[in-house]
């Protein structure tokens, strides 16, 4: 894999770690609830439910890929138009997370792990996500080196970016801004998505 390769996939995974959904207000509702370990706790649990979507995804397309390259192909484009079709969700997104950010009762540690693990787990659009986007990656991962960095990068950067919020929501006064620019990262996360769909059916044309 190419540094350049590997910083698109870099991108897309900030992107999509930092777009607000179920994720971001479980980690949020433990940190508010619980206090900054619990939130913490919460986060790597949820980066590893995306590392095993990840490497299950990877093994999968790379199995598709060497049995018929026809239906590889099909399953890349079908992901594009889902990558596209989430796009223009995210660009018509109003932000609203007051609901979604509300602090709930305070729990025990394993309660915030089992609840981070789970909330990526049993979250249907992540595994469709990383299909849709691991399609255009897995040629670049044909050696054991790519393929842990393919896996890898999406697992770290999710723990990183919900340990930041774990750790920031630890002053009362940064909530009220994270609510201002959910809009803000829901449109930036719209438009690269679109734009990455592009970049996937144009390369199997």
């Amino acid at each position: 894999m190419t540094f350049s390769t590997w910083l698109g996939l870099l991108a897309i995974c900030c992107l999509g770690a930092m777009s607000p959904g179920p994720s971001l207000a479980m980690v949020v509702r433990h940190t508010l609830s619980g206090g900054r370990l619990h939130g913490v706790v919460c986060a790597w649990a949820h980066s590893i439910g995306i590392g095993i979507y990840a490497l299950v995804t990877l093994m999968g397309l790379a199995v598709v890929l060497k049995a018929s390259p026809m239906i590889f192909n099909a399953i890349a484009i079908i992901g594009a138009l889902y990558l596209a079709w989430i796009g223009i969700q995210s660009l018509q997104s109003k932000g609203g997370m007051q609901q979604k950010l509300a602090a709930g009762k305070p729990s025990s540690l394993w309660e915030a792990a089992r609840d981070g693990l789970a909330i990526s787990l049993f979250n249907p659009k992540i595994l469709l996500f990383f299909l849709a986007l691991f399609s255009q990656f897995v040629l670049a991962a044909q050696t054991s080196v790519g393929q842990g960095l393919i896996v890898l990068t999406p697992l770290v950067i999710d723990g990183l970016w919900y340990t930041i919020i774990a750790f920031v929501l630890s002053h009362s006064a940064v909530l009220p801004k994270l609510r201002e620019k959910s809009q803000l990262i829901d449109r930036l996360s719209g438009v690269v998505l679109i734009l990455l769909a592009i970049r996937v059916i144009y390369s199997l044309v």
